[in-house]
């Protein structure tokens, strides 16, 4: 295992070359979600009628600019995000474990939920303002626009407008929504990879490398995205509203399901099933390689003895 600071790099660096590959389908996922936002279905038009269509409107009225917009947002939310569930997930576990069992190395089914949950509501609550200014820009479109539209030219002038129109609270507009979100799908995304490794280890004999890694992720993903959308949906509108069309998340759910069905929440499902299955799967599987290569590297540059304080 590399040192904390060591997993956390070699978590963002895994997450970002996830996010390259992914990004459209996102896009695509926060543009139905935010679709027929408050109306009802004889009232919503839909501009977007699937995963395939809307990366085709998109691609057509909009070219790639259109499909990757919010992407430098992305990669600083990530590396903020994957960097702390992947960074401080072993360290909180072995130490929890310590605690409860005075055994480190004991796997706990509930220490291991809770420490993939904790873990992933830090880096949502630390990455919650670079997530915002990703959905509004992801969501605005000049040809198909949907929601609320804001219109930054981009990240930076995005933090610039709302943080001189709202302050520090307009910035983290939405945190709570984002750490239920993301506590909801690091609580399983860590634990369901690992507990998937080891039975596959120990009953299909796999050995490690990247088809044991490609396999534990692809059935980690599955699961996320079942477990973490209803609240990823309430996320993204809270974070694309202006002023207080919400006042909180069981606001948002209680008017979300009034007003457009119970299926509501679960908008954008198979968009965001095209984009967490290959993300899981290219940063879990990315991050087996970086934390490997993050080992050789502080194995030449750090001295035995120091590393065992870190």
């Amino acid at each position: 295992m590399s040192t904390t600071i060591g997993a956390f790099i070699a978590g963002g660096i895994a997450a970002c070359g996830a996010v390259t590959v992914t990004h459209p389908f996102e896009t695509v996922k926060i543009r139905l979600q935010l679709q027929g936002e408050l109306q009802s279905k004889l009232e919503a038009p839909r501009l977007y009628k699937g995963v395939l269509h809307g990366v085709k409107v998109i691609a057509q009225n909009e070219g790639a600019k259109g499909l990757f917009r919010g992407i430098g947002a992305a990669y600083v939310y990530q590396m903020v995000l994957n960097g702390c569930r992947l960074g401080f997930y072993e360290p909180m576990r072995k130490a929890v474990a310590t605690a409860v069992f005075k055994d480190g190395s004991v796997q706990s089914l509930g220490v291991n939920i809770f420490c993939g949950a904790a873990s992933g509501m830090l880096g949502a609550a630390a990455g919650s303002p670079f997530f915002l200014v990703k959905t509004r820009l992801q969501s605005y479109s000049p040809f198909l626009p949907v929601g609320t539209q804001h219109g930054y030219k981009n990240a930076v002038d995005g933090l610039r407008k709302i943080s001189g129109a709202e302050g520090i609270k307009g910035l983290y507009r939405g945190v709570g929504a984002a750490m239920v979100r993301t506590g909801f799908g690091s609580s399983v995304q860590l634990p369901t990879y690992f507990w998937a490794k080891r039975r596959l280890v120990k009953h299909l004999g796999m050995e490690e490398g990247p088809a044991l890694h490609l396999a534990s992720s692809t059935a980690s993903g599955f699961v996320v995205c079942c477990v973490m959308h209803p609240p990823d949906t309430i996320m993204s509108r809270m974070y694309n509203q202006t002023g207080n069309l919400y006042t909180g998340v069981f606001d948002c759910l209680y008017k979300t399901i009034k007003t457009e069905g119970l299926l509501a929440i679960y908008k954008g499902y198979f968009a965001h099933l095209a984009r967490i299955l290959p993300h899981t799967i290219l940063t879990l599987s990315l991050a087996e390689q970086t934390n490997r290569l993050m080992r050789k590297f502080e194995d030449r540059i750090i001295p035995p003895v120091i590393k065992e304080k870190i």
